[in-house]
């Protein structure tokens, strides 16, 4: 995978370390990507291919915290056919050549970092869809999907664990059992409810409109915080209120979820990182006269 960021980006947020971990890449339609704002206008940010498709990462974050390594989603893995790769544009290749055969690029991110997968304790999920839970489960050699992170508890809100096991027409083409099902079957899910502080300075809170519980994770390293987006704001191009994607089963919500994240991050000076954005990982925003201005760090 060749890609406009590098594999691996750390930087120090206060006391804590973090490591952004580009998983793969993947094209998705402009259109359904930008909702309601016309081509004409999304076009003059970002280019399409000849399938109107915008490039796209699938950013991943991995926290050194005291009680243990902790990642925050986990792309799109790898257990999917060619055709899925081929209508979704994925690039599951790490642009790296100590990248192992059977490995995502999520694993070679892991190990550039300094460590290895089996050092993850916490794997936490903004939502269940297949490009943020994919990398949940692999194949071992006997071709059985089982968790990707052994020693790992899973975290997920309980509404979207419920939302991703009783799907309906419009929602089922995202969510896919093997990504979570053999987590609980090993026992490694634990299900939380709202706002809650998972580990000591990494805390869920709740952004809904992409689907009815997603949650993004405000990280506190003491003198600085991140707020980890998610798909309440996939990309630096979703900044502008309006801006939502085709996506969202509640683009209202998605607005409310914006306003309230916006005002806090720019009040506070968040570090904002965007999981989506092929070209931006992480940077600031700031009041401006048209609503908010975005810096790239």
């Amino acid at each position: 995978m060749t890609f406009p960021t590098p594999l691996l980006q750390t930087r120090q947020l206060g006391d804590l370390r973090i490591h952004a971990i580009q998983a793969g890449g993947q094209r998705l339609d402009g259109g359904a990507m930008f909702g309601v704002v016309p081509k004409t206008l999304w076009q003059r940010r970002i280019e399409a291919d000849e399938r109107n498709r915008i490039q796209m990462g699938m950013r991943c974050l991995l926290v050194e915290h005291p009680d243990g390594l902790v990642l925050i989603d986990t792309g799109a893995g790898n257990k999917e056919d060619q055709k899925f790769i081929d209508i979704y544009g994925m690039e599951l290749q790490a642009d790296d050549p100590a990248q192992r055969p059977d490995e995502t690029a999520l694993e070679t991110g892991i190990r550039a970092a300094g460590f290895e997968p089996d050092d993850v304790r916490v794997v936490i999920s903004t939502h269940m869809h297949f490009d943020h839970a994919g990398g949940n489960t692999r194949r071992n050699a006997d071709g059985q999907v089982v968790p990707t992170f052994a020693h790992a508890t899973y975290i997920v809100q309980a509404g979207e664990y419920e939302w991703a096991t009783h799907t309906n027409e419009r929602t089922s083409a995202s969510y896919f059992p093997p990504n979570f099902e053999p987590v609980k079957a090993a026992g490694q899910l634990h299900l939380i409810d709202g706002d809650v502080e998972i580990v000591k300075g990494i805390t869920a809170r709740k952004t809904p409109g992409h689907v009815p519980h997603h949650q993004s994770l405000l990280i506190d390293g003491g003198s600085e915080r991140a707020l980890f987006l998610g798909d309440v704001m996939p990309t630096v191009n979703h900044v502008p209120l309006p801006w939502i994607m085709g996506y969202d089963v509640e683009p209202i919500r998605t607005l409310e979820s914006k306003r309230a994240l916006l005002r806090d991050a720019a009040d506070d000076n968040w570090l904002l990182i965007f999981e989506h954005d092929a070209f931006h990982a992480w940077g600031t925003v700031a009041r401006d006269a048209k609503g908010y201005a975005y810096t790239d760090l």
